[in-house]
Protein backbone atom coordinates (compact mmCIF):
# COMPACT_ATOMS: atom_id res chain seq x y z
CA UNK A 1 0.00 0.00 0.00
CA UNK A 2 1.43 3.47 -0.60
CA UNK A 3 2.00 5.84 2.02
CA UNK A 4 -0.51 8.37 1.84
CA UNK A 5 1.61 11.91 3.59
CA UNK A 6 -1.15 15.26 3.43
CA UNK A 7 0.13 18.87 3.71
CA UNK A 8 -2.48 20.49 5.35
CA UNK A 9 -2.54 24.20 4.47
CA UNK A 10 -4.15 27.28 4.73
CA UNK A 11 -2.66 30.27 2.72
CA UNK A 12 -3.32 32.40 5.59
CA UNK A 13 -0.05 30.75 7.45
CA UNK A 14 3.37 32.53 6.56
CA UNK A 15 4.66 28.91 8.26
CA UNK A 16 2.84 27.04 5.80
CA UNK A 17 4.18 29.36 2.90
CA UNK A 18 8.08 28.80 4.03
CA UNK A 19 6.76 25.21 5.39
CA UNK A 20 6.05 24.26 1.45
CA UNK A 21 9.05 25.68 -0.03
CA UNK A 22 11.01 22.58 1.87
CA UNK A 23 8.69 19.88 0.30
CA UNK A 24 10.16 19.34 -3.13
CA UNK A 25 13.37 18.34 -1.22
CA UNK A 26 11.62 16.16 1.02
CA UNK A 27 9.93 14.57 -2.07
CA UNK A 28 13.24 14.47 -4.14
CA UNK A 29 15.52 13.12 -1.39
CA UNK A 30 12.57 10.38 -0.42
CA UNK A 31 10.48 9.27 -3.43
CA UNK A 32 7.54 10.20 -1.74
CA UNK A 33 4.87 12.70 -2.70
CA UNK A 34 2.69 14.90 -0.79
CA UNK A 35 -0.97 15.45 -0.80
CA UNK A 36 -1.89 19.31 -1.02
CA UNK A 37 -5.00 19.31 1.60
CA UNK A 38 -6.87 22.76 2.01
CA UNK A 39 -8.11 23.34 5.08
CA UNK A 40 -10.09 26.36 6.69
CA UNK A 41 -7.40 27.51 9.61
CA UNK A 42 -10.38 30.03 11.26
CA UNK A 43 -12.13 27.43 11.37
CA UNK A 44 -9.49 24.42 12.71
CA UNK A 45 -8.88 27.34 15.74
CA UNK A 46 -12.89 27.66 16.60
CA UNK A 47 -13.11 24.31 16.86
CA UNK A 48 -9.88 23.80 18.86
CA UNK A 49 -10.08 26.94 20.76
CA UNK A 50 -7.00 27.78 19.35
CA UNK A 51 -6.00 30.79 18.25
CA UNK A 52 -3.18 32.66 15.60
CA UNK A 53 0.51 33.47 17.02
CA UNK A 54 -0.68 36.88 15.68
CA UNK A 55 -3.06 37.22 18.86
CA UNK A 56 -1.61 34.66 21.15
CA UNK A 57 2.11 36.37 21.60
CA UNK A 58 0.65 39.62 21.52
CA UNK A 59 2.15 41.35 24.83
CA UNK A 60 4.17 38.54 25.72
CA UNK A 61 7.88 39.49 26.27
CA UNK A 62 11.07 38.02 24.12
CA UNK A 63 8.98 35.06 22.78
CA UNK A 64 7.55 37.02 19.75
CA UNK A 65 11.08 38.16 19.06
CA UNK A 66 12.53 34.56 19.23
CA UNK A 67 10.26 32.93 17.03
CA UNK A 68 11.05 35.98 14.79
CA UNK A 69 14.52 34.53 15.19
CA UNK A 70 13.59 30.94 14.17
CA UNK A 71 11.70 32.20 11.15
CA UNK A 72 15.19 33.82 10.05
CA UNK A 73 16.83 30.50 10.59
CA UNK A 74 14.41 28.14 8.65
CA UNK A 75 14.63 30.53 5.37
CA UNK A 76 18.39 30.79 5.98
CA UNK A 77 18.37 27.05 6.09
CA UNK A 78 16.03 26.72 3.24
CA UNK A 79 17.41 29.38 1.21
CA UNK A 80 14.02 31.20 1.07
CA UNK A 81 14.73 34.38 -1.26
CA UNK A 82 10.70 35.18 -1.95
CA UNK A 83 8.81 35.67 1.15
CA UNK A 84 8.20 38.92 2.41
CA UNK A 85 5.88 39.39 5.62
CA UNK A 86 1.91 40.63 4.66
CA UNK A 87 1.30 44.39 5.70
CA UNK A 88 -1.96 42.82 5.77
CA UNK A 89 -1.68 39.67 7.89
CA UNK A 90 -4.16 38.60 9.58
CA UNK A 91 -5.88 38.02 5.86
CA UNK A 92 -9.53 36.19 6.20
CA UNK A 93 -8.90 33.21 3.44
CA UNK A 94 -12.12 31.81 3.46
CA UNK A 95 -12.27 32.77 -0.27
CA UNK A 96 -9.00 31.91 -0.95
CA UNK A 97 -9.65 28.02 0.65
CA UNK A 98 -12.86 27.94 -1.13
CA UNK A 99 -11.15 28.89 -3.98
CA UNK A 100 -8.20 25.98 -3.93
CA UNK A 101 -11.08 23.89 -3.69
CA UNK A 102 -12.90 24.56 -6.85
CA UNK A 103 -9.39 25.02 -8.90
CA UNK A 104 -9.25 21.49 -7.54
CA UNK A 105 -12.55 19.97 -8.45
CA UNK A 106 -11.86 22.09 -11.80
CA UNK A 107 -8.10 20.35 -12.83
CA UNK A 108 -5.99 23.94 -11.79
CA UNK A 109 -4.96 23.37 -8.82
CA UNK A 110 -1.40 24.25 -9.27
CA UNK A 111 -1.42 27.16 -10.84
CA UNK A 112 -3.92 28.36 -7.94
CA UNK A 113 -1.70 27.82 -5.33
CA UNK A 114 1.12 29.07 -6.98
CA UNK A 115 -0.78 32.45 -7.65
CA UNK A 116 -2.45 32.30 -4.56
CA UNK A 117 0.97 31.98 -2.17
CA UNK A 118 2.74 35.02 -4.90
CA UNK A 119 0.16 37.23 -3.98
CA UNK A 120 0.09 36.29 -0.75
CA UNK A 121 3.68 35.92 0.84
CA UNK A 122 5.94 37.28 -2.35
CA UNK A 123 4.17 40.43 -3.31
CA UNK A 124 1.74 40.52 -0.40
CA UNK A 125 -2.06 42.07 -1.26
CA UNK A 126 -4.82 42.53 1.03
CA UNK A 127 -6.56 39.03 -0.33
CA UNK A 128 -9.78 39.29 1.62
CA UNK A 129 -11.00 42.02 -0.82
CA UNK A 130 -12.92 40.63 -3.52
CA UNK A 131 -11.29 43.26 -6.10
CA UNK A 132 -7.96 42.95 -5.32
CA UNK A 133 -8.56 39.08 -5.19
CA UNK A 134 -10.29 39.00 -8.68
CA UNK A 135 -6.87 41.02 -10.09
CA UNK A 136 -4.53 39.43 -8.39
CA UNK A 137 -5.49 36.21 -9.81
CA UNK A 138 -6.00 37.76 -13.35
CA UNK A 139 -2.69 39.13 -13.49
CA UNK A 140 -1.51 35.37 -12.54
CA UNK A 141 -3.19 34.28 -16.36
CA UNK A 142 -6.17 32.19 -14.28
CA UNK A 143 -9.31 32.24 -15.38
CA UNK A 144 -10.67 33.69 -11.32
CA UNK A 145 -14.16 34.36 -12.59
CA UNK A 146 -15.12 31.14 -13.21
CA UNK A 147 -13.31 29.88 -10.31
CA UNK A 148 -15.33 32.44 -8.01
CA UNK A 149 -18.51 30.75 -9.41
CA UNK A 150 -17.35 27.07 -8.54
CA UNK A 151 -16.52 28.41 -5.23
CA UNK A 152 -20.06 29.81 -4.21
CA UNK A 153 -20.94 26.05 -5.30
CA UNK A 154 -22.62 23.38 -1.97
CA UNK A 155 -20.02 20.74 -2.76
CA UNK A 156 -16.96 23.18 -3.13
CA UNK A 157 -17.97 24.99 0.17
CA UNK A 158 -19.22 20.76 1.90
CA UNK A 159 -15.69 19.88 0.54
CA UNK A 160 -14.00 22.49 2.10
CA UNK A 161 -16.00 21.64 5.52
CA UNK A 162 -15.56 18.07 5.56
CA UNK A 163 -11.78 18.20 4.57
CA UNK A 164 -11.54 20.49 7.78
CA UNK A 165 -13.63 19.28 10.10
CA UNK A 166 -11.74 16.00 9.30
CA UNK A 167 -8.27 17.23 10.10
CA UNK A 168 -9.57 17.73 13.55
CA UNK A 169 -11.02 15.37 14.19
CA UNK A 170 -7.33 13.53 13.54
CA UNK A 171 -5.83 15.66 15.61
CA UNK A 172 -5.06 19.20 14.07
CA UNK A 173 -5.09 22.40 15.88
CA UNK A 174 -2.89 24.88 13.29
CA UNK A 175 -1.51 25.25 9.96
CA UNK A 176 0.99 23.42 8.87
CA UNK A 177 0.12 20.15 9.90
CA UNK A 178 1.79 17.06 8.30
CA UNK A 179 0.65 13.42 8.24
CA UNK A 180 2.59 10.48 7.22
CA UNK A 181 0.13 8.07 7.48
CA UNK A 182 -1.20 8.11 11.17
CA UNK A 183 1.69 9.95 12.34
CA UNK A 184 0.54 13.49 12.56
CA UNK A 185 3.47 16.29 12.67
CA UNK A 186 2.65 20.17 13.49
CA UNK A 187 4.65 23.15 12.00
CA UNK A 188 7.76 24.06 10.00
CA UNK A 189 10.35 23.18 12.45
CA UNK A 190 8.50 19.30 12.52
CA UNK A 191 10.44 19.01 8.90
CA UNK A 192 12.88 16.98 9.29
CA UNK A 193 10.59 14.50 11.53
CA UNK A 194 8.42 14.40 9.06
CA UNK A 195 11.44 13.40 6.33
CA UNK A 196 12.38 10.50 8.92
CA UNK A 197 8.99 9.04 9.64
CA UNK A 198 8.41 8.72 5.59
CA UNK A 199 11.84 7.15 5.13
CA UNK A 200 10.94 4.94 8.45
CA UNK A 201 7.53 3.69 7.26
CA UNK A 202 8.81 3.32 3.44
CA UNK A 203 11.72 0.75 4.39
CA UNK A 204 11.73 -2.36 2.88
CA UNK A 205 11.45 -4.50 5.78
CA UNK A 206 14.13 -6.98 6.12
CA UNK A 207 12.95 -10.74 5.64
CA UNK A 208 14.70 -13.32 8.26
CA UNK A 209 15.21 -16.97 6.74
Amino acid sequence: MTLKIEFQFDFGSPNAYLAEVAIPGIEQRTGAKFDYVPVLLGGIYKATGNMSPFDSLRGIKNKPEYQALETQRFIRRHNVTKFRQNPFFPVNTLMLMRGAVAAQFEGVFESYFRAAYHHMWEEPKKMDDVEIFRNAFMASGLDIDRLIARAQQDDVKKRLIDLTSDAVSRGAFGSPTFFVGKEMFFGKDQLRDVEESILEQTRPVARTA
